[in-house]
């Protein structure tokens, strides 16, 4: 979280499965966003191979290790440059949905940062990790 912009910060949670933050402050400061979810737009049965679920399942992608887990990303990848070849973003398909806000999900340790709404998504979309609670 500390490392340069732009870069993958991955760890394991709970020492049961991985999570993938993209780093968005300075190098030194620890500013990162956690990928919690995504919508599945190709690859699906590879995604459902390595998840041993069905292509339509919104069990693919809905959490941050089971999102890991699909795409096949691990701690090896730690401090990957987001802008290479072997993991970056992509431009998607025009968005549609209306953004929500909420507090973040199993921060409940943080004191008043567990308050901030600091958790975007998608309303209505049926991939979002957790229902929020507003």
């Amino acid at each position: 979280m500390f490392g340069p912009p732009g870069h993958a910060y991955i760890y394991l949670l709970y020492g049961v499965s991985w999570a993938l933050n993209l780093v968005t402050g300075c190098e030194g400061e620890p500013h990162a966003v956690l990928i919690r979810a995504l919508e599945p737009a190709r690859g699906l049965e590879v995604m459902a191979r390595r998840r041993g679920k069905p292509a339509s399942s919104r069990e693919l992608t809905s959490g941050p290790g089971k999102l890991t887990q699909a795409l096949g990303i691990t701690g090896a990848l730690y401090g990957t440059d987001l802008c290479g070849e072997q993991l970056f973003l992509e431009e998607g398909h025009t968005f549609r949905g209306r953004i929500g806000r909420s507090r973040r999900i199993n921060v409940d340790y943080a004191g008043a940062w567990a308050e901030k709404l600091w958790r975007f998504y998608e309303r209505g979309n049926r991939f979002v990790s957790v229902a929020p609670r507003e």
